[in-house]
Parts: structure tokens; sequence; C-alpha cells
């Protein structure tokens, strides 16, 4: 349990990529189960899919057991318009995570133009926001008898530091009556975050770079109905790649009269997961548990989801446009 807990601390620090003064690449993505749930959060092309303003909130609780293991909280919210005779879509992301001393937080505006295509629609979208980033430096603690760090060592900021830097995403998504499919790419520009204390002074504090690297996502999914049965299957895939590391998930789900679902999925060489799912007049709730299979299962139990959200029916034909009643006349 030394080993890990050690484990642990190093990659609580590494993964903030707080290295002076060079620069390192991380990435600040967070992992979701439920990714079908939330497809707009890894690719800004999949907004305004439907007629509908959806809303998606949720929490992320990774590798419970371990003392401030990785906290994530995620809305999104998407809606489609019409703008001189063209049909568009738009849409909101903000994500918060905390993981040990470290902390970030992105939001972004999304938007994009939807075109027909071979009887399904095409959209592209763009996503423009910023990323801060915080590191609690004056709370961090090294152990006397630490074989990796010391503690006059530069890497590790011992005051409050934190920074922040616009990011650029852009991603393709196709929806069809009977699939869906999307690649995208995140922090396209690689947003190199300065990181000073948060008090502003200057004078001798060292600065940190943390430089967030570009992420490849590819989704697909498919709603298969079962002939004369009120039950449908719904596998889906995401896979991504930071062009070092590729990981890939894949996942199998049925429906039960468009209200009940449940299913499981794995993760390549991290997670085996369970889900559950409802829908009720425009209500959704899910969760999702994941168990891992690799060595992080000899000190956590496991990383629990859950994603609440409600989809507004919205309503843009002519018949209703500017269309009142008077009380006068009622």
């Amino acid at each position: 349990m030394k080993t890990i807990s050690r484990y642990i601390f190093l990659m609580i620090i590494l993964t903030g990529s707080l290295i002076s003064p060079f620069d390192a690449l991380a990435q600040v993505d967070a992992q979701f189960t439920q990714y079908f749930e939330v497809p707009s959060y890894y690719n800004p092309g999949a907004i305004g899919t439907t007629d509908y303003l959806r809303i998606r909130g949720g929490s992320r609780l990774q590798w419970v057991g371990i003392s401030k293991a990785p906290n994530t909280f995620l809305a999104v919210a998407d809606m489609p318009f019409k703008f001189i005779g063209k049909k568009f879509g738009v849409g909101l992301v903000l994500q918060q995570e905390s993981m040990g001393l470290y902390k970030n937080m992105s939001l972004g505006a999304q938007l994009g133009y939807k075109f027909k295509l071979l009887g399904g629609t095409m959209s592209a979208g763009v996503q423009l926001g910023f990323i801060d980033e915080s590191f609690k430096g004056s709370d961090v603690f090294i152990p006397d008898d630490d074989d990796y760090h010391e503690g006059t060592d530069d890497a590790i900021p011992t005051t409050d530091i934190r920074g922040t830097a616009f990011d650029v995403g852009f991603g393709v998504y196709y929806t069809h009556k009977y699939f869906w499919a999307g690649i995208s790419g995140t922090h396209l520009t690689a947003p190199t975050i300065t990181m000073n204390a948060e008090s502003g002074e200057g004078g001798e504090e060292k600065n940190y770079e943390f430089q967030t690297g570009r992420v490849l996502y590819f989704m697909a999914g498919s709603n298969i109905p079962l002939k004369n049965t009120l039950f449908e299957i719904m596998p889906s895939l995401m896979v991504k790649s930071d062009f070092t590391f590729t990981t890939a998930e894949i996942t199998g789900r049925v429906r039960y009269n468009k209200f009940l679902s449940a299913g499981v999925g794995y993760r390549y060489d991290d997670a085996v997961s369970v889900m559950l799912g409802a829908e009720y007049k425009n209500f959704f709730l899910g969760y999702s548990y994941d168990y891992p299979i690799s060595d992080i299962s000899k000190a956590s139990s496991g990383s629990h989801e859950i994603f609440a959200g409600y989809s507004l029916k919205l309503d843009f034909s002519e018949k209703n446009k500017n269309k009142h009643k008077s009380i006068r006349i009622m």
C-alpha cells in the first residue's frame, strides 16, 4: 500500500506537468463511461442533433477508496436554431475536475453548421473557450523518506499557482436514422498555460508551464430495433489518442420501450463497467459503475458516475411564428 500511495503522489504531481523551465504535454479531458450521453463534450459537431434543448449534468467519482482521487463535474447544453434559412446548432460546455492538489476548469461555447447528406445530417462544429489550471502548492507535503523528491525540488511548487489559456476544438458529426458517428479534435492549438503565484506578485516567483496536448476522438453508435418487440440494441464505441497513447472502449446497451436501458462496457486495459438509464417525459437519469482491471484495483473499489438531464421540445415551424392569443377574445 505504501508503494501505491507513492505512485499516486507521483501521478498527481506529474499529471499537472508542473516542470520548470521546460514544457510538458498533459491531458485535461475527463473520462466518462456514459460518453454516449454527452457527445458534445468530446465533439463540438454533436450539437443540435435533435429538435430539443438538451441539458445534461453529472459527476464522476474516480477510484473510490483513494484519498483525493479525481472528482469531475460536467454540464453540457445544446439546441438547434435557424438563421437566414440555414440550420445551425449552438452549445455550451462546462467541466471542472480536482485531483489531489491539482484542479482544472474548462468553459467552451460551441457553434455548428448542419446540412443534409446521404439520407442523414452532417454537422461541422467549432468550440472556443478557455482552460483554467491551478495547483495548491501550499499544501504540498513530501515525506522524509521519499525516494523521488526533495523538499527543495524546484519542479514542485510550494505556493498556490494558477494560469489560464485560450482553447479551440473542432469536430464533424453525422447522424442517420440507424446510426451516428463523429471525429473531433480538442485543444487543437495545444495551448501553453503559464502558471504563477495567485497573488499576482512578480519578483523572483517561479513560473511553471502546462502545455495541453491535442487529443483526437472517434465515436460511433447505432440503434438497432428488434423486430416485433419493444427492445432495441444500442452498441457504441469511442477511440481516443494523443498521438502517443491510444485507448478505446466499447459499450453494449439494451433499451426497452425507449424508457429503461441497461448495458455493459469495456475500456481497454483499464476497467469493465455496468450502466443503467431511464427516460421519462423528457427527463433522463443515468448511472454507471467501473470496476478497475489494472493494478489500481489493489487500492480502489472502482468508480461511480451519475448523469441527469432534461430535454425541452422546440418548435420552429412557421405556423407558430408570432402566434399569440388575446385574453379579450378567449
